[in-house]
């Protein structure tokens, strides 16, 4: 599984029956209850966002993430809790005097009719003067409660009615997703796959962003002396953690060419390239599995291979029985084209070997392993400009040992930033793609916030985890923009 982050390209948080402009403040706070105000006892507020998913669009459309199957694609929106870290901040109460929230649910919700509205410029939640010095981090420029822009207003203030009396109400609105909050420091995990996966494949055109509320029935809580609220880091933060949606997706290459076993489930792959640049072809090719004198396989003819990720093709053979090992079968791939030209066919060869190869059974158990590994693609320490795509080569060796490929070996790696001694993920666990000459990943840097970042190693061997901390250290820099 590989990531693509899309990050909010605006966002503002607006505050019930207020023209208050908050759009640059680097914290949302969403909260409920009674008002320092004797002519609105109570109030809440909302938070509203839009995303850049020009990235993640350039990637399905070049293949680079191939949606035909998507039930193993996610899109998850995250947003980390300015309190996630500090336990010791729960039950108390804020700097804006309010108190913690907890046991509550929010709901992530569609902006109906695609309204336009604009971030606005402002940073303070209130008009604070301080010896009649104007406040330039306030404004009451939109959007707000009541305004889209400075010539539009929102059709119903705040976007909808929460009681269901106004012209847009609560029961009309598209709900994408609700998540409880048990102690009120837990991050936003917000599932938008449906939603996602409608507007990459054109379904769902016009979207103007999303909006983030507690729910009616607790907005509209009545006789609370206190307001209580929630936090998240914004689009604006000075920190790592900028709000984003996380998109997931399948594209692991497991290549068994070089052990390919009778009686086990195979995956065999074609790999294009032009120039060393992965291309496509026009259409999906087929696939025959032919005998060791040339002979189509009967049930394994016309094989529909699958888009693994750009330039790579990927074909499932169930298991073959009946064989005398070793022996050397091949696989055909054909109905090839490339912008409308026909290419040759392309045979590759495998050799199927015994399962009992692969199994060890007896009186003897296996003696853990340690690992030693080399890399190549990335330089220890090195600077990266967020602009790179870098294929990273993991040569896994035992340690101790030869200098040997190892050619059967389950090896994870994940990526994560420090924050003093905290280490927060990036990408979790992930499977190093295997090849018949190499194992490796892919790692693209335009999706990632600049930073410090690192990379552990983990295998799994004779029933036994082992994990390789912080086997490389680089920085990802930003290109300086004329």
């Amino acid at each position: 599984m590989s990531i693509n982050n899309s990050y909010f390209n605006k966002n503002n948080t607006l505050i019930s029956r207020s023209y208050t402009n908050t759009g640059r403040n680097p914290v949302t706070e969403l909260f409920y209850g009674s008002l320092p105000t004797s002519d609105y006892p109570n109030g809440y507020s909302r938070f509203i966002f839009n995303l850049d998913i020009n990235l993640l669009e350039s990637k399905v459309q070049d293949g680079t993430i191939f949606t035909g199957n998507t039930s193993t694609i996610t899109h998850t929106l995250r947003m980390t809790n300015t309190v996630a870290f500090n336990p010791d901040t729960l039950n108390t109460t804020t700097s804006q005097a309010r108190q913690r929230a907890t046991s509550f649910d929010l709901i992530l919700f569609r902006i109906p009719n695609a309204q336009y509205w604009d971030e606005g410029v402002g940073y303070d939640f209130a008009d604070l003067k301080y010896n009649y010095v104007i406040d330039k981090n306030f404004s009451n420029r939109p959007s707000n409660w009541y305004q889209t822009t400075t010539l539009s207003a929102w059709t119903e203030n705040g976007i909808y009615s929460n009681d269901n009396t106004g012209t847009i109400n609560y029961s009309g609105l598209t709900i994408v997703d609700t998540q409880t909050f048990e102690f009120g420091n837990e991050n936003i995990s917000f599932d938008m796959s449906n939603e996602i996966e409608s507007i990459l494949d054109g379904s769902l055109p016009l979207i103007s962003g999303w909006g983030i509320a507690f729910k009616p029935q607790i907005e509209n809580l009545t006789g609370l002396t206190d307001a209580y609220e929630v936090s998240f880091f914004t689009r604006h933060s000075q920190t790592f953690y900028e709000p984003f949606l996380e998109s997931s997706y399948d594209d692991l290459i497991q290549d068994d060419r070089n052990l390919f076993t009778q009686g086990k489930l195979n995956k065999l792959y074609l790999y294009l390239y032009d120039n060393g640049t992965p291309f496509n072809l026009d259409n999906i090719p087929s696939v025959d599995i032919l005998d060791n004198v040339g002979d189509p396989i009967p049930g394994l003819t016309g094989l529909t291979p699958s888009l693994r990720t750009k330039g790579v093709y990927e074909v499932v053979i169930p298991a073959l029985i009946g064989y005398k090992t070793p022996c050397t079968f091949s696989d055909k791939w054909y109905d090839m084209t490339l912008n409308g030209f026909n290419l040759p066919d392309v045979t590759n060869d495998f050799v199927i070997y015994a399962m009992k190869n692969s199994l060890q059974i007896g009186t003897s158990t296996t003696e853990p392993k340690i690992y030693g590994f080399d890399y190549y693609g990335i330089k220890q320490d090195e600077k990266i400009y967020n602009t790179d795509i870098r294929k990273v080569g993991v040569i896994i060796k035992q340690a101790y040992s030869t200098q040997k490929l190892l050619q059967k070996i389950n090896a994870f790696y994940r990526v994560y930033v420090k924050e003093g001694q905290t280490e927060v993920k990036v990408q979790d666990w992930t499977k190093i793609n295997k090849t018949p000459n190499e194992y490796y990943f892919i790692f693209d840097t335009r999706d990632k916030i600049p930073n410090e970042y690192y990379i552990d190693i983990k295998v799994e061997s004779t029933g036994e985890i082992n994990t390789y901390k912080q086997q490389i250290k680089f920085q990802i820099v930003n290109i300086k923009k004329d």
